[in-house]
Parts: structure tokens; sequence; C-alpha cells
């Protein structure tokens, strides 16, 4: 561990070891701490701040309101062969997704094909996470989830969809495997919130405000709605991730998930739709697995176009991101930190910094 320049770094152990301390401080079972703990800083490993450790604040309130349980027994029901349906009991997204996810893959060996439909979660963090789960596994998969109201349907100004984000994964057993983990919105309200933390401004076409205007205050971006990608595209994948995690599953939808930062009268109500999928089904395996490699080297072959220097598969930068932390350890802003560091202290938690 190093502190330069308001930057400390601690390793991925230090990192899940202070995480699940905390949460168990505040009731959570060690064993889902720990799962919790570790899909937090699997985030911060990639790279993907936004939905790692800085944000647990956010979870703890939740659960001193009692708006998350922190020990929900959780007990998944088939209602078909090869679907199952999870009430999440209103717990911790992360342990409710792992869970949904460990579901389906079990499913997916009996029958090829696992799907599980989740409601009464709440925010489940980075999709990947879920997707990495399948994918170390072997198995491809699709995870969905939908989210509490940032960005207006297309043609509108007032927040009803949420930054749902569209995860896929294939398996490359030679290599880099597919991990595709998008938001329907050009930026995810966690980007926005980093800024207003650091004090600098938001890129133009991020967000709107209150009034309806092209906005790069991030505060008043926060108070209005971000805006999807490829405008009408992206307002219409976010509504499907409505339909599939929200309007099928029993969970809310529409502009009812609650806002982990705003709603404390009611608990969040999130979604999830988690398929996953044997590679096998139609091929050997090993056909498959050669198909992959095929297919990978052909993307990385085509020519560059100005401006790159090699041509990377979704997922790979954040993969690469993760190696390099885990040998160097995960750079942290210590003012970023404070608010958990706060928390931690009032639980008699020792911070490893």
């Amino acid at each position: 561990m190093a502190d330069m320049n308001d930057v400390l770094h601690l390793t991925a152990d230090e990192a899940r070891a202070f995480a699940s301390d905390v949460f168990a401080a505040h009731g959570v079972p060690r064993r889902d701490a720990d799962t919790t703990a570790r899909c937090l800083v699997r985030a911060d490993l990639r790279g993907v701040e936004t939905h790692g450790i800085v944000r647990m604040p956010g979870y703890l309130d939740r659960i001193e309101r009692g708006l998350v349980d922190p020990a929900p027994e959780l007990a998944p029901r088939r209602v078909a062969p090869a679907v199952a349906h999870l009430d999440g009991m209103n717990g911790l997204g992360f342990v409710v997704a792992t869970r949904a996810t460990e579901e389906a893959m079990a499913i997916a060996r009996e029958a090829g094909t696992g799907l599980v439909g989740v409601s009464r979660s709440t925010h489940f963090g980075m999709a990947a996470t879920y997707l990495l789960q399948a994918v170390e596994a072997g198995f491809a998969a699709l995870v969905f989830t939908n989210a509490s109201p940032a960005m207006p349907p297309w043609g509108g100004r007032r927040e009803m969809l949420g930054t749902s984000p569209f995860g896929a994964a294939f398996p490359n057993p030679g290599g880099q495997p597919f991990i595709l983990d998008m938001a329907p919105s050009v930026a995810a309200r966690g980007k926005i919130r980093k800024a207003l933390r650091e004090g600098r401004e938001i890129p133009e076409g991020y967000a709107l405000d209150a009034d309806g205007r092209p906005t790069t205050d991030p505060e008043k971006a926060l108070q209005g709605v971000v805006l999807p990608i490829g405008g009408a595209k992206g307002a219409g994948l976010s509504m499907l991730m409505d339909l599939l995690c929200g309007v099928l599953t029993g969970a809310a939808f529409a502009g009812h998930v609650g806002d982990q930062y705003k709603a404390f009268d009611r608990p969040q109500n999130v979604g999830h739709f988690i398929l996953v999928i044997r590679p096998d089904l139609f091929l050997p395996a090993g056909g498959v697995a050669e198909r992959m490699a095929e297919l990978v080297a052909t993307v990385r072959a085509n020519p560059t176009a100005e401006g790159f220097d090699e041509i990377l598969m979704p997922g790979e930068p954040e993969s690469r991101t993760e190696t390099r932390r885990l040998s160097e350890g995960i750079p942290y802003r210590r003012a970023d930190l404070e608010p958990v560091i706060e928390r931690a202290r009032g639980k008699g938690v020792t911070f490893p910094g």
C-alpha cells in the first residue's frame, strides 16, 4: 500500500476484507458480506469505480433504514423445467444476483439453458460481475436489470426509464472472453456523480437539466435526465430491460423502481433477468472453442482505423486493468473513501490505510 498525492493503493485482498467487515458490522451474514465485497472490489479492479466500494454508504444507509434486508432467506422456485423465479426479499442485489446466477447455471447444466427472473431485489452493481461468474464457469450468458428512473422515453424530457444495462458474455477457453456490459444511456449516473465529487464538468450530450436543456453541470444533470445512446434506439433498449426485468418478473417498472438515493419510503423492487446458456448445445464444446478463437483472431486482424493501434474485444480493456491492479493495487482517492471510512469507524472497523 502506498500513499501519494491524495491517492492510496489497496490490494484487492485489503479492499475486500475491509468492505466485508463493514457489511458484517451492519448485520450482513459473513458469507453474504464476502459476496458483496467481492462484487464491489471486482468493479474497482476492472476500473469501474462508479460501482465499487465508494458506493457503500448508499447500501449501508438503506440497511439502517430497514429498506434492505441484510439477511434474506433466498429460495429460487422452479416455474418451468428450465426456468426459476427468485424473490429477492429486498436483499442486497449483489447477493440476490449471485444466487440467481448460481441457480441459472445449475439449471443449464441439466437443461442446456437456465433462466431466472428476479423480483424484489436492489441495485446489483456492475452487470459484468455476473457475466464473469457465468463465463468463468464455462457458460454464455445474458444479464439484464432494470433501474430507477433516470432517462426519458424518446421525445420526452421527464425521467422514466432506467440506465438499465444490457450484459452479454461468451466464453473463450483459449483467451479473451466476450464481455459486453453497456448502459443504454450515453453515460451512467455514477459517472456524473463522480464528476460532481471531483468538481469537474461533464461532456456535452450526457444529460439535460430539470428544464430539458443540455447541461455540462453535473449537479444540474443529476436534477434532470441522462440521454440515451443512439436516440430512440437506446431508449428502446431501456424499455426492453423494463419489460423483461419488471413486467415479466413482477418487479417494479415504468418509472416505479425506487431510487437508491432518493426513495426512502419503500424498497426499490428492482428486477433482474438472467439467462445462462451451455455452449455445447449445437456443436461439441471443442468445436465451439475453435470457432470462438477464429472469431477473435479475425476481429483482431481487421485493419486499424486512424487513431487506433489495435482492436480489442469487448471487456478486454477492463480485463487488462484488472490484471494491472491485481499486481499494482487499486488506486482510491482518499476524499472519495472518507464517507466509507467514517461509516467503518462508527462500527469499530479499521480502515487499512
